[in-house]
């Protein structure tokens, strides 16, 4: 027996089916973009540095601040202007200080979750991999299942539309400071560089007097939002980014 379907009828199953279809994958774009809608911004770092209470006339630093990241960036003036504010007084000359700061922002660009996360855990001088694309809205395939070529169509414009963003701003920080009065300080550095793919340098230095006891950590900050533009972005994450040096240095 051969059914016959009305016309009027068979446009509307196909209606249905197309806003099934559409609802079935766009849910994880709508769910991304109210779950996203505020921005999350967090800054951490891998080691924590103490440093020694010093009185006034003692609290003079040297700062440099250098990006090698490809973002311009403005953070050196705003650190400069917090460690004023906290009692220091910055000298351009290192003999004079009595702490020293460098920092280096590595990378600063759309990232993900995990690639944020690793180069934290990788510690200060540990490897940067790329900035990674941030993944789109939820676990791709939504409702694709099912809902045929429509459905595959409407997730990935659901998917282009909401974008989960991170970015992060990753940077290596060495601080230090004169030893205290009595305090003796022991030195020993290794470090192996590879020249070309075939051979490799090695050098060690110990002894000899040390004028300086040296912390080291990384920093790395991170914002995220649905559909967040680096616009947004750039200054929460240098806002992190001074309060986590400036914070190193208020007592």
């Amino acid at each position: 027996m051969n059914i016959q379907v009305a016309p009027m009828g068979r446009n509307l199953f196909l209606t249905v089916l197309i806003m099934l279809a559409v609802s079935l994958s766009g849910c994880g774009a709508v769910h991304t973009m109210v779950k996203k809608r505020n921005l999350d911004v967090q800054t951490k770092m891998s080691e924590t540095i103490f440093l020694e209470p010093r009185k006034a006339a003692d609290r003079i630093i040297y700062v440099s601040v250098k990006n090698t990241s490809d973002k311009d960036l403005n953070i050196k003036k705003q650190i400069l202007s917090k460690l004023k504010e906290s009692g220091f007084k910055v000298t351009s000359d290192p003999e004079k200080a009595k702490y020293m700061l460098q920092a280096n922002v590595l990378q600063c660009g759309k990232s993900d979750l995990r690639a944020a996360t690793n180069a934290l855990s990788a510690g200060f001088g540990g490897a940067v991999v790329g900035v990674a694309a941030a993944g789109a809205a939820g676990a791709g395939g939504k409702g694709m299942a099912g809902a045929g070529l429509l459905g595959a169509i409407a997730g990935v414009v659901g998917d282009a539309l909401v974008d989960d963003t991170y970015f992060a701003m990753i940077t290596d920080l060495q601080i230090r400071e004169r030893p205290m009065a009595g305090e003796k300080v022991e030195q020993y550095t290794e470090t192996k560089a590879k020249q070309g793919t075939s051979s490799k340098m090695r050098q060690k230095v110990s002894g000899g007097k040390v004028n300086w006891k040296t912390y080291r950590t990384r920093i790395v900050s991170t914002a995220n939002k649905a559909n967040l533009k680096f616009a947004e972005a750039k200054p929460v994450l240098e806002n992190g980014l001074i309060r986590s040096i400036s914070g190193i240095f208020v007592e």
